[in-house]
C-alpha cells in the first residue's frame, strides 16, 4: 500500500526537470526582443506594477517572477520543488532582485486570502489535477478587482503539423521536434498528461468556463502571441518552430469582481 498520488508523481517530475529547465526555450528567455514582448504582454493585460502585490504561480525557476519584477510588481513566486526554488533563489540573487519564493501547491497555495492584485501563471494550467478547485483558490487570493492572467495552451490535439511531423520521423527515424528527453522522463510525462483534467488538451474556451465558474469575470482570450513565437522561433529547429506557432496557445485574462 502506498500514498504516491499524481501530484507527487507531478513534483518529482518537474523536481528532476530542474536541471535543465533553464535550457530550453519557452521556459527561459534568450533574447532582448523576446523579453520585450513578453512584458508587451504583461502590460497589455496587467499595466504597470508599482505598488501591487504579484503571485507567479508554479514559478519554477523564476523567469515570470523576474518580469514582473522588472515591470515593479512586489512579487513572490510559489512552486512545490525544491531544486526549482532552490535555482530560483540563487538566480534572483545574482540579479538583486527582491523576489520572495515560497513552496506550496498552485492548487491549495496556503496563502492569504484577499493578499494579492495580481496572479500569473504560464503553462500551469494543463497540469491541474483539479482546476475547479483551483480557479476557486486563486479568486480567493486576489483583491476585489484582482486579475489572473493564464498563459497555456492546448499541446495534446493533433494538428495537421504535428501529424507531419510524426510521419516525418517515423520516416526517418529520427526526432525533428520532440522534445529530447530520456525514455523514463517522456514515459513520465505521457503518464501524468493521462491522469490530469486536461488529458484531451488544455483548450482555451474550457478554461475561460471553468474561471466563469470560479466567479471571474470581464473573461479575454488573446491568441496574439505571434510576436513572442517569432522569437523563440530563433531558437527552435525548423520543425519545432512550425509546430509552435499552429498549436492552440494563449493568454487569458480575468477579473474578481470589485
Amino acid at each position: 500500500m502506498t500514498n504516491y498520488t499524481i501530484r507527487d508523481e507531478i513534483r518529482e517530475y518537474w523536481s528532476l526537470r530542474a536541471a535543465t529547465f533553464d535550457e530550453q526555450v519557452g521556459h527561459e528567455i534568450f533574447s532582448e526582443e523576446e523579453r520585450q514582448a513578453w512584458r508587451a504582454l504583461f502590460l497589455r493585460h496587467l499595466g504597470p506594477g508599482e505598488g501591487l502585490r504579484a503571485l507567479d504561480l508554479a514559478s519554477g525557476t523564476g523567469v515570470v517572477s523576474h518580469l514582473l519584477d522588472g515591470l515593479g510588481f512586489d512579487v513572490t513566486g510559489l512552486d512545490w520543488s525544491e531544486p526549482m526554488l532552490s535555482r530560483a533563489r540563487a538566480k534572483a540573487a545574482s540579479r538583486g532582485a527582491k523576489i520572495r519564493f515560497v513552496m506550496g501547491d498552485a492548487e491549495r497555495t496556503l496563502e492569504q486570502p484577499g493578499s494579492y492584485d495580481v496572479i500569473v501563471t504560464r503553462h500551469l494550467v494543463w497540469t491541474l489535477v483539479d482546476p475547479k478547485a483551483a480557479f476557486r483558490e486563486w479568486h480567493s487570493l486576489l483583491k476585489p478587482g484582482g486579475r489572473v492572467l493564464i498563459m497555456d495552451g492546448d499541446f495534446v490535439s493533433n494538428t495537421f503539423v504535428k501529424r507531419m511531423i510524426q510521419l516525418i520521423e517515423r520516416l526517418t527515424g529520427r526526432s525533428v521536434a520532440s522534445p529530447h528527453r530520456p525514455d523514463a522522463m517522456r514515459e513520465a510525462h505521457e503518464r501524468i498528461l493521462q491522469q490530469v483534467y486536461f488529458s484531451r488538451g488544455a483548450r482555451s474556451s474550457e478554461v475561460a468556463n471553468l474561471l466563469r465558474d470560479a466567479g471571474f469575470t470581464h473573461i479575454e482570450i488573446d491568441q496574439d502571441l505571434s510576436r513572442i513565437h517569432r522569437q523563440q522561433a530563433r531558437n527552435l529547429p525548423f520543425f519545432k518552430a512550425l509546430e509552435r506557432q499552429t498549436q492552440h496557445r494563449y493568454a487569458i485574462v480575468a477579473t474578481k469582481p470589485a
